[in-house]
């Protein structure tokens, strides 16, 4: 899988293509593409209509580092920081990630299960990531997400919904209510609805 990765890569530096576009590969043109072995397949006839919005640093509050790609590619050494000890043996991954710089990266074709969102239940439907896509913003709780990451926010949310039959935008708290805080209350939803409109 690793191999067809990064042939995929290297076909979309070479193509002079429209960005914002989900290609025949379930990969988004002109973004990163970073092999996670952490997914598996959804299960039959159950189309993508939930966008989870999350955030994530590694370590905390510490942005721009390589923690969070060497964690969705199961390479964190656990000695590298303390509260690495807290993640050892967790096997995560997201679709997309995005940096406080705006860069995108992708880590899950999106017609294959990420495994972002945990147990969870949206208006009645359990095990969401069966049926979601997962959208990493790097930051925190407390920090507020920059400009250019909505921006990129925006622009994926929208090639995504001309791909899938997406009906709902949530963040990690709302399908996971008392066990997840992300977004966080520094996320402006209004701010990115607006966009999106």
């Amino acid at each position: 899988m690793k191999a067809v990765y990064e042939q995929r890569e290297a076909e979309r530096r070479n193509r002079n293509e429209p960005t914002n576009k989900v290609d025949a590969t379930d990969c988004l043109h002109n973004v990163r593409v970073v092999f996670s072995p952490n997914f598996d397949e959804r299960p039959a006839e159950c189309a993508i209509s939930l966008l989870v919005i999350h955030n994530i640093s590694l370590p905390p509050e510490v942005f721009s580092g390589d923690g969070v790609v060497e964690f969705f590619t199961n390479k964190l050494d656990p000695e590298a920081h303390p509260y690495y000890q807290t993640l050892r043996g967790l096997q995560v991954s997201t679709h997309f990630f995005i940096r406080r710089d705006g860069e995108t990266i992708q880590f899950v074709p999106c017609e294959k299960r990420a495994w972002h969102a945990g147990e969870s239940c949206w208006q009645g439907r359990s095990r969401c990531n069966d049926f979601s896509i997962g959208i990493e913003l790097e930051g925190s709780d407390t920090t507020p997400f920059t400009d250019t990451q909505y921006q990129a926010l925006a622009a994926l949310t929208r090639a995504l919904q001309k791909t899938y039959p997406i009906t709902d935008i949530v963040g990690h708290s709302d399908i996971a209510p008392g066990r997840k805080t992300d977004p966080g209350p520094c996320f402006d939803w209004d701010r990115y609805r607006t966009a999106l409109a």
